[in-house]
């Protein structure tokens, strides 16, 4: 008969493998009997994905044309120049929105001392409404 400690240290022994096995027995999937519903779920998302900002883009697209064709707006080229005479540094983003009944032209700007700025215009007249500054003053 083996001591006691012995037996004992055998019995750590094998507690400690069996939940390294356990530890590291390869995972198995959620979806076992359906094989073909994560390929189809996947196919599905990218046939729909891109659909969905495409309308929303040529929605708005078109707003702006229109508001620019009735006159409620300036054209970007025009807001531009004047942003460039006043704020030198380069447009990294611009959006058109509608806010509070009026449309805004949104800019972003990295200026050339490294901050980086928030510009908001009235998109009718030009008029600068807000400027935030983020980084080195």
């Amino acid at each position: 008969m083996q001591p006691r400690t012995m037996r004992t240290s055998k019995n750590l022994l094998r507690g400690r493998m069996a939940a390294l096995r356990l530890a590291f027995r390869p995972r198995v999937t959620v979806f076992r009997g359906a094989p073909m519903l994560i390929p189809g779920v996947l196919a599905l998302a990218l046939a729909v994905a891109p659909a969905a900002p495409v309308r929303a883009d040529a929605a708005d697209h078109e707003q702006a044309r229109q508001a620019l064709a009735a006159g409620e707006i300036l054209p970007l080229r025009q807001i531009l120049d004047r942003v460039e005479k006043s704020h030198p540094g380069q447009v990294l983003e611009v959006e058109l929105e509608r806010e509070s009944g009026r449309w805004v032209y949104e800019l972003k700007l990295l200026r050339p001392d490294g901050a980086l700025s928030k510009l908001k215009l009235d998109a009718g007249s030009g008029a600068l409404l807000q400027q935030k500054t983020r980084g080195r003053p």
